[in-house]
């Protein structure tokens, strides 16, 4: 099993900051989406905020790749429209790429 960490802004604005927070509850969201996380080989994820600061962790299947996973999205219209609702709520880092919404974070520290 990988672990990943992903960090992601919301825009700083409380009334879609509660929005978002609305479509994440278990009983409004998608089950598409669950089911393409899911189909991914993503087998936990957390999402936690503080501010407008997301925090993600997945766990995944060794045979997890973010690339695969991409070309899924892109050729999923569920997905899609699931994406372009979120992009409302989402603002890019200062260090994301062009494009990129999620930014997957360095591990600094691991107490053993």
């Amino acid at each position: 099993m990988k672990r990943y960490c992903l960090t992601l802004d919301l825009k700083d604005d409380p009334a879609l900051i509660a929005e978002y927070e609305h479509w994440h509850k278990s009983e409004n969201s998608w089950p598409e989406i669950n089911k393409s996380i899911k189909d991914a080989g993503i087998i936990f994820m957390e999402i936690y905020r503080v501010s407008n600061r997301l925090f993600m962790i997945m766990a995944t299947i060794d045979a997890f790749d973010f690339g695969r996973k991409a070309v899924a999205d892109a050729n999923n219209p569920k997905v899609q429209e699931w994406e372009e609702l979120m992009w409302k709520f989402q603002q890019p880092l200062q260090c994301a790429k062009p494009g990129e919404k999620w930014v997957l974070m360095d591990k600094i520290f691991q107490l053993s």
